[in-house]
């Protein structure tokens, strides 16, 4: 009876074990995704190790934004997600993108991009982005700055030209010319003594072409004190915009002049002393053109051209005199 009893045990039990095999597994419940708004409790884990964990990427860790110590960085507050918002459809699933997309297909626009940035720097040398040339021409910070980067080029005064001249094109040709400001590397033997920014604010300015002072005399001087006067004679397009005469980029003509002397005195002055100029009126075997009239000529006096620094030779001080004689420059 008790080996009936015990046989009658054992089939139920193999019974019941081959019916929980037969029956199907229980789908894996779905990875919810949190509402709309919810930041990460712990976004570096969440993001930086278990799937974005490869260069550059971590690269942020080693930035200025990382430091947890300083109340006023994004790790500080929700780390990844103090710049790229709250994004839980994509914690949920990494197909979806997180609320601003920096760079890539499915970049946010530069509006949305540029609003996170300002909200911590807006301050300083942006207070003049709103309405500057960079800014309405859809400029984004992250078009400049790489933030996930730990030295950034556009910081460097050694690299910072080749950030800009990926997109002012004409300003690095002029650069390449024979007199030029120290801006950029341009052989094994120079380096970059000045940046862009020296003369330009890209974040915006109360001056003309995103210049860091109201004029462009006033940028000059920055530089060149000696230039400012007051003189006791002052040479009129000196004072008006040192732009007149010189290129700051770069030219054909040192030092930085628009044109060769004296065809460049020549705009203003054209003529002086009875000089001949030349023109398409001083043909062969003709009258000589002059501020006189037209001279023969025998009567003509050898042209300003051909006498090296032709101007330059005897009016010296052409930025302006403090000599009581000096009303002409030559002292």
């Amino acid at each position: 009876m008790a080996l009936k009893l015990r046989l009658v045990v054992a089939l139920a039990i193999a019974a019941a074990a081959v019916a929980v095999r037969a029956q199907p597994p229980e789908p894996e419940p779905a990875v919810q995704a949190a509402p709309p708004g919810t930041y990460t409790k712990n976004a570096v884990q969440s993001c930086l190790r278990e799937c974005h964990n490869t260069q550059p990427i971590t690269f942020i860790l080693q930035t200025p934004h990382a430091v947890k110590g300083d109340e006023r960085t994004p790790f500080a507050q929700h780390q990844c997600e103090t710049c790229h918002g709250p994004s839980p459809e994509h914690v949920a699933e990494s197909g979806k993108p997180v609320t601003i997309v920096f760079k890539g297909k499915r970049v946010s626009p530069a509006a949305e991009r540029n609003a996170k940035c300002l909200s911590c720097h807006a301050s300083g040398l942006r207070m003049h982005w709103s309405g500057s040339q960079h800014e309405t021409r859809g400029v984004a910070c992250n078009d400049c700055h790489t933030i996930h980067a730990p030295d950034q080029k556009v910081l460097r005064k050694a690299t910072q030209a080749e950030v800009c001249f990926a997109c002012h094109k004409e300003q690095r040709a002029q650069t390449r010319r024979i007199s030029s400001h120290p801006l950029a590397v341009t052989s094994l033997a120079s380096t970059a003594k000045m940046a862009c920014s020296d003369c330009h604010n890209p974040h915006g300015s109360t001056g003309p072409r995103l210049l860091v002072k109201n004029s462009v005399n006033e940028t000059c001087y920055t530089c060149h004190a000696e230039k400012r006067g007051p003189f006791l004679w002052e040479h009129a397009p000196v004072a008006d915009d040192c732009t007149n005469c010189h290129t700051p980029h770069g030219s054909s003509n040192a030092p930085l002049l628009k044109t060769r002397v004296p065809w460049l005195c020549q705009e203003c002055h054209s003529g002086d002393h009875g000089a001949q100029v030349n023109s398409g009126a001083n043909l062969a075997g003709g009258a000589v053109t002059t501020v006189n009239g037209q001279q023969m000529p025998g009567a003509a006096t050898p042209r300003m051209q051909e006498s090296a620094r032709a101007c330059l030779n005897c009016h010296v001080l052409v930025h302006g005199s403090n000599h009581p004689a000096g009303a002409k420059f030559q002292r």
